[in-house]
């Protein structure tokens, strides 16, 4: 029987994933600051809505407004399609506060009551009809309260999974981690992304390797990856190898 997939419509990575994230996966994408993790989910989020797939943003580290001009920036113009009613922006950055709060249709004014923010994510994911949600990031639910990382990551599985959503759940990490950003919640997600920014000799390298992904086959190699005007570039043709002096790049 074909697994059925989503199509994240981002340039190499179905290939990577032998043709795409499996339907009702949960998928941590863990990476350091600056690494893509934000431009990664936006560009997973409106390749769906230009296919017709409705799609929520769970915003959590950054005013709304200021996510919008982000992926305008990338010709990701989401207001048509807010418009049209397929896709939603669940703020919880702002607590309602300040006049472009107000505007703001899904506001969740305590962000650190999870159950809140569920209620409010529950109603986006229905008056949308949404097939894919990003939460950006899951992290900020947990920074202070690390041993509950787990239990939030599985509750939102179940709500997100139950729904029919196949979702992206950010996973802050610090420059040096090579972790996935909470104890536990990477048995907890179905998949794990992640992207990596690493300096040798003076040269900075972006790459991405998939941790896990269950329910198909993946690439087990590190692929590196852009950051255009258009968004990521994943070069699944291509790997990186490290060694203790050098970061070497070969074509498959």
């Amino acid at each position: 029987m074909p697994i059925d997939r989503v199509k994240t419509g981002i340039p190499g990575l179905d290939e990577i994933l032998h043709g795409g994230v499996p339907r009702r996966n949960i998928v941590l994408l863990a990476g350091g600051p600056g690494t893509g993790k934000s431009i990664f989910g936006q560009q997973y989020l409106y390749n769906g809505l230009v296919n017709g797939e409705g799609g929520v943003l769970v915003a959590l580290e950054e005013h709304p407004v200021q996510i919008r001009l982000n992926m305008a920036q990338f010709k990701w113009n989401v207001r048509p399609f807010e418009e049209k009613g397929i896709f939603a922006m669940v703020d919880c950055f702002t607590g309602g506060i300040g006049e472009a709060a107000r505007r703001e249709k899904y506001v969740v004014k305590d962000p650190t009551d999870v159950h809140l923010l569920i209620d409010v994510l529950k109603e986006a994911i229905k008056d949308v009809d949404a097939k894919r949600v990003v939460i950006d990031s899951v992290s900020t639910l947990y920074l202070t309260k690390p041993a509950i990382a787990r239990s939030v990551v599985m509750l939102l599985k179940r709500v997100l999974s139950g729904l029919g959503c196949t979702s992206i759940l950010v996973s802050q990490v610090s420059v040096t981690e090579r972790g996935f950003g909470g104890p536990g919640v990477e048995h907890a997600a179905d998949g794990i992304i992640r992207l990596d920014l690493d300096e040798v000799e003076g040269e900075l390298v972006r790459s991405l390797i998939v941790w896990k992904m269950r329910g198909t086959s993946h690439s087990m190699r590190r692929h590196p990856f852009e950051i255009t005007d258009r968004g990521i570039i994943i070069y699944s043709d291509k790997v990186v190898k490290y060694s203790s002096r050098r970061i070497g790049i070969s074509v498959l």
